[in-house]
């Protein structure tokens, strides 16, 4: 008979998880202070993994989980192969939940792009007036990136999103950039699976360009229009859509 574990022992391996979590938690909270309080500012690049584990003093592990949870709220932006930057200091205001329970179907994608359109209409909106050189040539580089990556689904994800999110903090409204945070932290997979069935990467890549191209010229009524006509797009291929005969992996 299998002896049965004591109380201590129950509770320990019942609290390791927590433990674990809170650790990384912890240090979390740790580096986004040090951006709060402008030791790192928006644009910095952070320390290197190994740079940050000797700091403080924990392992490699707890250190890219601390920084993945910053990049959930938008404070640091992950980027391969050239490393972690600020991306905001300001205080979180809206937080996604990591339960949501939600299962995909073209009912949801079709909601998610609907959602996008209302908030993405007045974030080109408001960035027409308020975005600065600094915002335009980081979204420049974006494109240019997302250009030369057009057959790597992983980068070009990632990199489209950024350049949307690129717009709702030229805005300026923090709002708008964490609601835009949330969506696509909830939706992650859900704006992969869009990509896919939207199918031409050069057509998405052409409708930001033109995004861009208002943008840089000034014209809000123009920047609307092209987000709209861009998010339109994407919502149509959705609706022509079929899942049984057309399955995206």
């Amino acid at each position: 008979m299998a002896r049965r574990p004591t109380a201590g022992e129950a509770a320990q391996t019942a609290f390791a998880p927590e433990l674990k979590q809170s650790l990384s938690d912890r240090l979390a909270r740790r580096i986004r202070g040090m951006i709060q309080r402008g030791q790192y500012r928006v644009g910095d690049r952070l320390p290197s993994i190994m740079e940050m584990a000797k700091r403080f003093g924990v392992g490699h592990p707890t250190v890219r989980e601390a920084l993945k949870k910053l990049e959930t709220i938008g404070v640091v932006e992950i980027r391969h192969g050239s490393g972690v930057y600020v991306s905001r200091s300001d205080e979180v205001l809206v937080l996604a939940s990591p339960d949501y329970p939600g299962t995909v179907s073209k009912k949801l994608l079709v909601d998610l792009i609907r959602a996008r359109m209302a908030l993405e209409a007045q974030s080109v909106a408001d960035a027409v007036q308020k975005a600065t050189a600094a915002h335009l040539k980081e979204m420049r580089r974006l494109l240019a990136t997302a250009g030369e990556n057009l057959a790597n689904d992983d980068v070009l994800n990632t990199v489209n999103m950024s350049f949307h999110r690129q717009i709702a903090q030229a805005s300026g409204n923090a709002v708008l950039v964490q609601l835009l945070d949330v969506l696509r932290e909830l939706f992650t997979e859900e704006q992969r699976l869009i990509l896919n069935i939207f199918g031409s990467r050069e057509r998405d890549h052409e409708g930001h360009l033109a995004i861009l191209e208002a943008l840089e010229r000034r014209d809000a009524k123009l920047g609307v229009k092209r987000m709209r006509a861009h998010l339109k797009g994407v919502e149509d291929a959705i609706l022509r859509w079929n899942p049984a005969h057309h399955p995206v992996a």
